[in-house]
């Protein structure tokens, strides 16, 4: 046993096996850039980067099965520590090298750490509104709630991992002790549009119209997504079928037992730690054009009977307690709609978001450190050269 842990540790702490490393993440990210060019960041960063393993069709036709960067990631941690931290010759002279591998150590742990639990989003708000919440880019979920409730508002949610498999008939059900009904979804879309019953090879008809699936938008943020849903009163079995749709002015209102339940299909609601209010938008325009020059955002952070003011701009986030809060777009105002211009905050939460900054810092130090003691041997080298 000694002996094959002895081999195995050999193999983790080696350069072919750092080189092996090396080969398959220059795979990844040619292919990878590639595959963008058709499917979109989003879609390519899921399957290459952020996956223990994945299958590329090699010319469209050939599977070929392939570690992800996440599982890279995680074997070039191993062959740091096993080579870089313990088999490497120790001394004072290695003390930089020591050091320096330890700040690569920390900047692949950071990003391991990062595709794992940081979640990013987007909050819009008009001047004097808060938020508690934000939404998510890209990941769905139904909602359902009783519409005449009063606050806090108690909702019953169906996250999209269990209902983005269902395809050409799939169906799957959900319940819930709080809801006179059953749910049973089908047909999740992607990206779908509502089109009127008749106008062209539609699939189930409901209230004259059905969902017609379209092309994976390059920018996942703009997929509009959709299900077909039957709702199944549970004292007397009656059906009825609707639509979801991602982008639809307002929720789905039914009456079930003498009440109206809502349902919207939306982008995952997450919740703050704490509240934001927009205090002001600010915008200002190039002269004498409508170009935007600059736009930023006066919030106030809520928490604890406190709040703290803060001012949001180009390459001015508002931090605090690994939460950031940048300056992304705005909405323009509608005088036909009453509508208020509001501002577009992307929200993003990173327990390892100062992870490249100590990252840089130690093996910035480990460089210097390794430098100033090769220098210091060559100069006494030198002097003992030129006594002689």
């Amino acid at each position: 046993m000694a002996s094959i842990g002895k081999y195995l540790f050999a193999f983790f702490a080696s350069y072919g096996f750092a080189c092996v490393i090396f080969l398959f993440l220059f795979v990844l990210t040619l292919l990878g850039t590639f595959e963008q060019v058709e499917h979109g960041l989003f879609d390519v960063q899921k399957k290459y980067f952020e996956s223990y393993f994945l299958v590329h069709y090699l010319f469209g036709v050939v599977p070929l099965l392939l570690p992800g960067v996440f599982t890279l990631g995680i074997l070039f941690s191993i062959n740091l520590v096993c080579g870089g931290l313990i088999r490497i010759r120790k001394g004072k002279e290695q003390i930089g090298n020591l050091v320096a591998h330890s700040g690569i150590l920390i900047l692949v742990g950071g990003g391991l750490v990062k595709s794992v639990f940081a979640i990013s989003g987007q909050v819009t708000l008009a001047e004097g509104q808060s938020a508690e919440e934000f939404y998510s880019y890209y990941d769905w979920e139904i909602a359902v709630a009783e519409a005449n409730q009063m606050p806090p508002y108690e909702e019953q949610t169906i996250p999209a991992e269990q209902f983005i498999y269902l395809v050409d008939g799939d169906t799957v059900t959900f319940e819930s002790s709080v809801l006179p009904f059953s749910i049973e979804v089908t047909d999740y879309m992607r990206n779908c549009w509502p089109e009127p019953a008749g106008s062209g090879a539609g699939g189930s008809a409901i209230d004259g119209f059905y969902l017609h699936e379209r092309e994976k938008d390059k920018e996942a943020g703009r997929n509009a997504a959709g299900v077909y849903v039957s709702l199944t009163e549970k004292s007397s079995t009656e059906t009825e079928d609707h639509i979801l749709w991602g982008w639809a002015e307002r929720p789905l209102a039914v009456e079930f037992e003498g009440k109206t339940w809502v349902l919207d299909l939306r982008k995952k609601l997450m919740p703050l730690p704490f509240t934001v209010r927009l205090n002001k938008f600010n915008h200002e325009l190039h002269p004498g054009t409508r170009m935007d020059a600059a736009f930023s955002s006066d919030v106030s952070r809520c928490q604890d009977d406190t709040e703290q003011d803060y001012h949001i701009a180009m390459n001015e986030p508002l931090r605090h307690s690994g939460w950031t809060f940048y300056q992304e777009s705005y909405i323009p105002a509608d005088p036909e709609s009453g509508r208020p211009v509001m501002s577009s905050l992307a929200v993003s939460m990173n327990p390892a978001d100062k992870f490249p900054l100590y990252a840089c810092i130690v093996i910035g130090i480990g460089l210097s450190l390794h430098f100033l003691l090769k220098l210091s041997k060559y100069l006494r080298k030198e002097t003992k050269r030129r006594a002689s």
